[in-house]
């Protein structure tokens, strides 16, 4: 299993779209890796088509140390998931630690309340390509983009794309000498 030993955090916020919050996390764990699903409470949260999902950890919970990378599903989920200032800090300090930072559809909102689009190329669900530009991006309509350590795709149908860059960018993680990365102090609810 390629990606055996990485800890994935799957942010969800209320109305989530569910096939973009399942499909990453059964892919990641088919791959190896360890996923933490996590929302504003540690309880179940329900997707915009009714589907609930079980969520283990709070945004407070999570170290960035601890993790190799995060999915953000979109829907209307990033609509909360943004107003979550552990959440922000969460992003930002894994983009800044180097570490991947995949977000699909309308999860591009969390990335520019984020600040870490800046600069970047991406590319998000197209009704919120003004949004995406005005924090920095430079946008492009493709099934994905990778840009460094940033993931990005539109939506639902670039699902098999994203996975794949989203895979491939967590295993090219591990084959990096560790020392490399940038290591800053986010404080977290431990």
């Amino acid at each position: 299993m390629e990606l055996r030993g990485k800890r994935v955090a799957v942010l969800v916020g209320k109305d989530f779209e569910e096939s973009e919050a399942i499909y990453p996390i059964y892919r990641l764990k088919e791959a190896g890796a360890e996923v933490l699903v996590a929302g504003h409470d540690a309880e179940p949260l329900e997707g915009k088509h009714g589907y609930p999902l079980q969520v283990e950890h709070t945004f407070e919970d999570l170290d960035p140390d601890d993790l190799d990378g995060v999915v953000l599903p979109g829907g209307y989920g990033p609509d909360h998931v943004r107003r979550s200032k552990p959440a922000l800090r969460l992003v930002k300090a894994l983009v800044d630690d180097g570490k991947l930072v995949a977000a699909i559809c309308h999860a591009g909102w969390v990335l520019a309340s984020a600040g870490v689009l800046r600069g970047r190329e991406a590319t998000s669900f197209a009704s919120i390509k003004d949004d995406m530009e005005a924090a920095g991006a430079r946008w492009r309509d493709e099934e994905v983009v990778v840009d460094g350590n940033l993931v990005t795709s539109r939506h639902p149908g670039d699902l098999p794309a994203f996975m794949r860059a989203v895979v491939a960018g967590l295993s090219e993680a591990a084959r990096k000498p560790a020392g490399g990365r940038r290591r800053r102090a986010v404080a977290s609810r431990r």
